[in-house]
């Protein structure tokens, strides 16, 4: 009974478990099988004839906090065919000095956004053997989904300076990543896709970027072109942005301060500011008509995106334009010269709502893994961790 109970809490099958030595950073059990039939590899014939004994230190899953090792007596058997061979074990691989389980649980804690240094401290292997480990996960190209968006991150991997990300944003998962962004690989990546997948693409949702534009015209012809809502919705932030730092440049020191600090009161929903809040972001705008028209507009245009019919939003867009064009404020004539440029595509998004929101999100959580390892130069490597963090 008490070796059935050691043997079922330390999870391992037909073992004997002969002592268990504990110190303050590791704990050794001593443990070994009994002889039993086993096949030669050489030429299949069954024996039981042991050769000799050996004792190897294996590496296990940490127990109560501290390194775990498991000090096997290991028997070699002799076959009448004239050869050694070793026993094999469920739990331990040929060849291997740390058991299965806690190669599993090293590929496991790979999916969170801990370092590799960090995941081989805690499991009492080398950053090596955690990199290796890694290099045995592999991901596939997935086929192309009808809805598929792009974006770049500055990975600063051997490839270049930025990677792409491949999204799809209705199931929030990511598709793939691309070594890098120039139109030349984007155009060798998608003619390796067949014709017929790509012709399967509804919706390709990118941001104001003109290559992604001609990328998906050349490939997916029958899909609709997204322009990402936090691309667009930026311009206009920063027209209003650049009026308040042309006003500020003519302010009294004191003043400019004040304005400078006070600038979320700009950006931020009329309607979502407090009473008090009101009353300062209304005392701002009393300073400049350029500002307080400036601010008319950004209004307008939120309202605009906040409507839910699209045939108000699309009146209401080319309103907004025209008004914009005929401001006489420079920041928002620019901003309505690129809205009318990318109006085709800023039209599809209030029709069809698709996004770049996940995309940002796993750009997100690529800047963390990134920061957290220190940059990881080897391409191949980095696509594998990001697939492999993305996967829950």
């Amino acid at each position: 009974m008490h070796s059935y109970c050691i043997n079922k809490l330390l999870d391992l099958e037909d073992i004997i478990v002969k002592k268990i030595v504990h110190a303050d950073s590791y704990v050794k059990i001593f443990i070994e099988t009994k002889p039993t039939l086993h096949t030669c590899p050489h030429c299949g014939t069954q024996t039981n004839l042991v050769h000799d004994y050996r004792y190897q230190e294996i590496k296990d899953l940490p127990f109560q906090f501290k390194h775990t090792y498991l000090i096997l007596r290991k028997r070699r058997y002799s076959c009448s065919c004239g050869k050694h061979f070793p026993e094999k074990y469920d739990f331990l691989a040929s060849y291997q000095r740390r058991t299965r389980r806690l190669s599993y649980k090293i590929i496991d804690l790979l999916r969170g956004s801990s370092s590799i240094k960090y995941v081989a401290e805690i499991t009492n292997v080398s950053v090596n053997t955690v990199s290796r480990l890694l290099d045995t996960v592999s991901y596939s190209t997935p086929s192309l989904p009808s809805c598929i968006a792009i974006d770049e991150f500055k990975g600063n991997a051997e490839t270049g300076k930025y990677q792409c990300i491949l999204v799809d944003p209705k199931k929030r998962c990511i598709l793939d990543i691309l070594p890098d962004r120039t139109q030349q690989h984007l155009s060798s990546y998608f003619k390796d896709v067949s014709r017929a997948e790509r012709h399967r693409v509804k919706f390709f949702v990118c941001d104001m970027w003109q290559p992604y534009v001609d990328i998906a015209k050349a490939y997916f012809p029958n899909a609709t072109i997204i322009i990402d809502k936090y691309h667009f919705i930026r311009q206009m932030n920063w027209a209003i942005e650049k009026v308040r730092k042309r006003l500020q440049s003519t302010m009294p020191a004191t003043l400019r301060k004040y304005y400078k600090r006070s600038r979320s009161l700009m950006l931020t929903r009329y309607r979502k500011l407090k009473d008090e809040k009101k009353k300062e972001c209304d005392l701002m705008l009393l300073y400049n008509d350029d500002l307080r028209a400036a601010h008319h507009l950004k209004e307008w245009f939120y309202d605009i995106c906040h409507n839910t019919k699209y045939s108000e939003q699309r009146v209401g867009y080319w309103e907004w334009v025209k008004a914009a064009e005929k401001s006489g404020i420079p920041e928002f004539e620019s901003c309505a010269k690129t809205y009318r440029n990318w109006s085709e595509g800023i039209l599809n998004a209030f029709k069809y709502k698709y996004t770049n929101g996940p995309t940002e999100g796993f750009n997100n959580k690529i800047k963390v893994l990134k920061r957290l390892s220190y940059g990881i130069r080897n391409f191949k490597r980095f696509r594998t961790r990001i697939i492999h963090c993305s996967i829950r």
